[in-house]
């Protein structure tokens, strides 16, 4: 067995007009530290997968946090004994969640958190809500939540058009959003609230922080991610 590996999932919708600027540093400092997975950065923010031993990662977090822009930016953690990446990648894109809205900005706008232990609160009481998956069909088949709307998406660009035929029914609906980690739903929250749904809410730290903070319960299944470990379970 190898040595314990720590991963991370981290983002940040903020302003980021030098993005070009940030690239090379970023790149040097990974290869640096031997890290493995994908940085994405755009005019509207960062997003990051990122694995190493753990005072490598700790070293990334602390040297990046130096840019005021990503203090005390959140982080999702897990381990392995094994690397789930197989390369470094540090891109640049128009959108770190595209949809291909330019009118949509996270930064200045979205739905309010609600924490896993308030959401759970909500579920256990059987409060009046919808509950609203913003992931793609494939990662539902994995697992969901129970009573959650499947929007049948295969991408998150269909997202808004999938989501306009729900406005007449819950407009003023308190609606619960999900996804992985947090950040699709960030933007999910902005355009439902552009769309003109009233009572939008993002569940803070996605699912991932849902198992971390009160387990599996309204759950069914794994929760589907992006690498080699294909799931995780509550």
């Amino acid at each position: 067995m190898g040595e314990e590996i720590l991963n991370i999932a981290g983002y940040r919708f903020i302003d980021l007009p030098d993005r070009d600027d940030l690239r090379e540093p970023l790149k040097e400092l990974c290869a640096k530290l031997d890290l493995m997975g994908t940085i994405l950065l755009s005019p509207e923010g960062i997003n990051f997968f990122l694995a190493a031993t753990e005072p490598k990662i700790r070293q990334f977090v602390s040297e990046l946090e130096m840019d005021e822009r990503f203090a005390d930016i959140t982080l999702k953690e897990s381990y392995t004994d094994y690397q789930p990446f197989n390369r470094m990648n540090v891109r640049l894109k128009k959108e770190i969640i595209s949809v291909g809205m330019d009118d949509i900005q996270p930064a200045q706008f979205t739905g309010d958190e609600i924490t896993p232990t308030e959401f759970k609160k909500w579920l256990d009481e059987g409060r009046e809500i919808a509950v609203l998956d913003a992931r793609n069909g494939y990662e539902l088949r994995v697992g969901t939540f129970e009573n959650a709307i499947d929007l049948k998406i295969k991408s998150f660009r269909q997202f808004p058009k999938a989501t306009e035929p729900l406005l007449e029914e819950l407009e003023d609906t308190p609606i619960v959003m999900y996804c992985t980690g947090g950040v699709r739903c960030e933007k999910a929250s902005a355009i439902m609230l552009n769309q003109g749904f009233k009572n939008v809410y993002q569940l803070k730290g996605g699912i991932l922080g849902y198992f971390e903070e009160v387990g599996g319960a309204h759950w069914v299944g794994d929760c589907f991610v992006f690498d080699q470990r294909v799931s995780v379970n509550p």
